[in-house]
């Protein structure tokens, strides 16, 4: 899926269900996409609880949105925040949301901003229910934000790693040419849409080139398009190559 730097996006936090130390991260992280023109905490933050996330909400320029728990079941900060991103979606003021939470209770609410034709962008732990993945445009585990530098080994378990290989490979195919070649960022797109949840950063490579190139199953080109122009990376499945030269 390719990001609109100009977007216009609203950020809205589940303080309750995510933790404050990624918040710079996070933020970064959106800048790919757009500009966070809104940017919500929600939480009770007359408890103890969300103490930690007080220096970020300074620093970050986030607003912090009081709910108080009414009682010790129910999380009121979810309906909070969805009645907020609902009155948001009707000003027609964004392109875009933002939703960093690991739970499931938000996956409605994602899927009625798509259906009014708006990109869901989402954010949370590796534990986040696949309901809510599925139900976002792309979605990124916060871990990815903060994880480990690529090493070897990591390269290692991408390259032995079938169900990965395989899906790459269906990617590539369906973006490809006549003589199997795909842009890269086609290939992206596809994985995107086919896995909201696919991030070459969950195998320890920050680009997909990377951890394309160190799998080694694929031609990987890099192709100057002119002066002033961005060079584009092409990508094609060996194996195309081996059956044009037999």
């Amino acid at each position: 899926m390719a990001a609109d730097n100009d977007a216009k996006l609203a950020v809205l936090i589940d303080a309750d269900n995510a933790q404050a130390r990624i918040i710079e991260a996070l933020l970064a992280e959106i800048a790919k996409y757009g500009t966070a023109h809104v940017k919500r905490a929600y939480g009770d933050w007359t408890g103890p609880n969300l103490k930690g996330w007080k220096d970020e909400l300074l620093e970050q320029s986030i607003q912090p949105m009081q709910q108080f728990a009414y009682t010790n079941r129910k999380n009121s900060t979810d309906s909070a925040m969805i009645i907020d991103a609902m009155d948001l979606l009707y000003t027609g003021r964004f392109d875009g949301f933002c939703i960093l939470s690991s739970d499931s209770d938000f996956t409605r609410l994602a899927s009625r901003i798509r259906e009014s034709g708006l990109t869901v962008y989402g954010f949370g732990e590796r534990k986040t229910p696949k309901s809510f993945v599925a139900a976002c445009d792309k979605f990124i585990y916060t871990e990815n934000l903060t994880g480990p530098t690529p090493s070897e080994p990591v390269q290692l378990s991408a390259r032995s790693n079938s169900a990965l290989v395989n899906q790459l490979r269906n990617a590539v195919e369906a973006a490809s040419d006549d003589d199997g070649w795909a842009t890269l960022s086609h290939v992206g797109q596809i994985l995107t849409n086919q896995s909201p949840d696919f991030d070459s950063r969950t195998y320890g490579f920050s680009k997909l080139s990377d951890l394309i190139g160190a799998i080694t199953l694929f031609d990987l080109e890099r192709r100057d398009l002119g002066p002033g122009k961005k060079a584009v990376f092409h990508v094609r499945d060996k194996r195309r190559r081996m059956k044009k030269d037999v």
